[in-house]
């Protein structure tokens, strides 16, 4: 559930819900648009299909634009779907970049805290903050 939240975060900070939203719109309004312009699609679904492989910019040839309107709606869909896929990968590695940094902060004070109790530490307390320390100098 802790990483759930996270995502939640980082996708409403970085306004991706936003973009995700207008994409979804942007294809709705292109699918029932294509449906009417474009001779080649003859209905609703066949417009989606058509949206869908020119999002992901696969492009099968079964259906494609003739006319200027519908090459022009296909141009806009495709950026779309770029900016998306690129937007995807930005999300999930600021995710993974904020579960790293979390788990960083929370090994340091951990870390810190025994430190600042070391009067009080038992002697293998003691021998795993001797060792961590080891460790840390041996990875610089």
């Amino acid at each position: 559930m802790k990483a759930l939240r996270r995502v939640l975060f980082i996708i409403k900070a970085t306004h991706a819900d936003r973009i995700f939203w207008g994409f979804i719109i942007l294809l709705c309004v292109a699918g029932f648009t294509l449906r009417f312009i474009e001779p080649g699609i003859e209905d609703i679904g066949d417009g989606f299909w058509y949206l869908y492989v020119a999002s992901t910019t696969i492009g099968f040839g079964d259906l494609y634009a003739v006319t200027p309107l519908g090459r022009i709606i296909t141009v806009l869909v495709s950026m779309s779907g770029i900016v998306m896929v690129a937007m995807i990968t930005g999300v999930v590695v600021s995710y993974y970049t904020e579960f790293v940094r979390g788990q960083k902060d929370e090994s340091v004070s951990m870390f810190m805290e025994k430190l600042e109790n070391l009067p009080d530490l038992s002697k293998e307390e003691l021998e795993q903050v001797s060792n961590r320390i080891k460790e840390f100098r041996r990875k610089r």
